[in-house]
């Protein structure tokens, strides 16, 4: 293998520049974060590419008049593309070809970011997990005495007295359902896993969507057909799915003239988490994205989105996601939301399906 093709493979961004500050190459994963093919970036020089002003020139300019490699934490390279900020870790360094050639290599600090939030999200409903089994056993059989009693005074109550007894059953069985949400939660069994075709269940909720909730959106699939199986638990990656598309349907809401919702899968090398049973790093390369175009969540409530109790809907409970959470790490994956050029985008990462899983 060539440099040149060992550089592209390196799933961080990674840029050189002359002496001008004209871009001389960059890798696939420079040109994702930048949002321009490399012949594009080669018709401006790096300056023209990011915010004004930017610490990156200064650490630049410092590298060139100095010598050696420098490292500078928490650049921001938003470049007013995004509403949210695109933080980067950078390693500037001499080439040592050429007086003022340079090497760029960039870790965006969104990924770290996303991993801290994941294990955040994982520690809250494990603590959720524990209050249920607690709720279940300590609520559900008392609430069953309740509705017997108030059942079997039913038949002695006046004609005029029995809808308050029904009222009685009716908040009970209420109050069950409640707990019940909750048991999920406590279920620490290993998922059944088998092979599952990502783009069958995505058709499928598609397919459920469009024939109920979401019969006045647009529905736009945009699938690699190339990727393989995922290990999963069908009817739980089903769950996964309508609960996402469900609340961006809500979301557009019903008289949005074009409301739309783009369900995407994609390979996406350089993403990995530490399997704390094993002390193994696992590869996440397999992205699923849900992506609607309505007004967005709170930005408030995006750092804690997926934790129990958190809602921005009048009558949520605040369990949809933190369920959709566990349900995707229980399949080894992470999920994360964002605001991208004015859409809402739950973005999904599952690693590949080997042989022995």
């Amino acid at each position: 293998m060539s440099i040149r093709n060992l550089i592209d493979a390196v799933p961080m961004p990674v840029i050189e520049v002359d002496a001008k500050n004209r871009i001389r190459s960059a890798n696939t994963a420079a040109e994702q974060l930048l949002g321009a093919g490399r012949e594009r970036l080669r018709e401006r020089t790096l300056p023209e590419w990011l915010p004004p002003g930017s610490p990156l020139m200064l650490l630049v300019d410092h590298v060139r008049d100095h010598g050696g490699s420098v490292t500078e934490y928490g650049i921001d390279l938003s470049m007013g593309r995004t509403k949210s900020d695109q933080l980067v870790d950078v390693y500037a360094a001499p080439l040592g070809e050429n007086a003022g050639d340079l090497v760029l290599v960039l870790q965006p600090r969104a990924i770290m970011d996303k991993m801290n939030r994941h294990l955040t999200h994982r520690d809250a409903v494990r603590s959720v997990g524990a209050m249920a089994s607690m709720l279940a056993h300590e609520i559900k059989n008392p609430l069953s005495g309740i509705r017997g009693a108030a059942q079997l005074l039913e038949g002695s109550l006046p004609e005029v007295e029995k809808p308050l007894s029904a009222l009685i059953r009716s908040e009970v069985d209420r109050i069950v359902r409640l707990v019940e949400r909750f048991e999920v939660f406590s279920d620490g069994r290993p998922l059944p896993l088998s092979p599952v075709n990502i783009h069958e269940v995505l058709d499928h909720v598609m397919r459920l969507a469009q024939s109920g909730f979401g019969r006045r959106i647009s529905f736009r699939p945009d699938f690699d057909p190339s990727l393989p199986t995922i290990a999963g638990n069908r009817d739980r990656l089903i769950q996964v799915v309508l609960n996402l598309v469900k609340n961006a349907a809500e979301a557009i809401g019903p008289d949005h003239p074009e409301g739309r919702i783009l369900m995407t899968t994609a390979f996406r090398p350089g993403v990995s988490v530490m399997v704390p049973s094993s002390g193994r790093r696992v590869s996440l390369p397999f992205e699923v994205c849900v992506i609607d175009n309505g007004p967005g969540i709170p930005e408030n409530l995006m750092p804690h989105l997926f934790e129990p109790f958190v809602t921005s809907k009048a009558t949520g409970t605040g369990l949809g996601l933190a369920l959709v959470a566990k349900v995707v790490s229980d399949h080894g994956g992470v999920i994360e939301c964002e605001r991208l050029r004015g859409q809402t985008v739950f973005r999904m990462l599952f690693p590949i399906r080997k042989e022995r899983d």
